[in-house]
């Protein structure tokens, strides 16, 4: 029997974008703590605890961008839940610390938090189309995902999120991964600098890249066709 392949939605745009590729791969989502009816989990720790007490053994887990940071973590703390690990757009920490500067700095995100905190619906358009910069089919493709995120979470679950992209630091997660990992990363993404993805590669004891030319953070959007086929050849590898 096949393992079940499980994804983990980004920050604010929920499964919706998601969801043509995941239905394509026969696949399924669990919403992030807070997202539709989900139970908004404010520790990290305790977040990454309770989606891999919800997985099967030898689940293949996908993650992308802040699901991806959940992902990486639960396959170093519950190996034994996880027997293949894809992370799109993922790093080891989303903001730049001593020995890691492949990152954004920690106040422009205390900038972003502020403005979401003040106005996120103004905040949203400008988030997507920021992390589109440099995509070949930039404005297309963030109109795309507004269109098809989902209804936005409360205040709290938005703030929660940035909270972890500002203290989450898994550079000591990574080596622990034991699954055959796929890091497919848009060599444009501005918010997920390429560096980082090698970064967190060199880190890792069995990992992959996949570089998406001309594409930025939401390869599954950009170049859907070859986004399902590069997932496809790692899962049947």
């Amino acid at each position: 029997m096949t393992a079940p392949l499980v994804f983990l939605p980004g920050w604010c745009l929920g499964r919706g974008p998601l969801n043509a590729a995941v239905d394509a791969l026969k696949g399924q989502i669990f919403d992030l703590p807070g997202y539709r009816d989900a139970p908004l989990i404010s520790d990290f720790n305790a977040a990454v605890d309770d989606i891999a007490g919800r997985l099967q053994p030898g689940t293949r887990l996908c993650g992308w961008s802040l699901g991806a940071q959940l992902a990486l973590a639960i396959a170093a703390r519950y190996p034994a839940k996880v027997g293949k690990l894809i992370l799109v757009a993922g790093t080891a920490s989303f903001v730049q610390r001593d020995g890691w500067p492949h990152a954004m700095p920690p106040e422009m995100l205390a900038e972003f938090a502020a403005g979401i905190a003040a106005d996120a619906e103004a905040m949203l358009p400008r988030f997507v189309g920021g992390f589109n910069r440099g995509d070949a089919r930039a404005k297309a493709v963030s109109a795309e995902l507004l269109k098809l995120a989902d209804p936005r979470p409360a205040g709290e679950v938005l703030a929660t999120g940035l909270t972890w992209l500002r203290d989450v630091d898994l550079r000591t997660d990574a080596p622990l991964v034991k699954a055959p990992t796929l890091l497919i990363h848009g060599a444009a993404d501005p918010l997920m600098p390429l560096a980082a993805a090698d970064a967190l590669a060199a880190l890792m004891p069995d990992a992959r890249r996949e570089i998406f030319a001309d594409c930025a953070h939401a390869p599954f959007i950009s170049c859907p066709d070859d986004f399902l086929a590069r997932v496809r050849a790692f899962l049947h590898d």
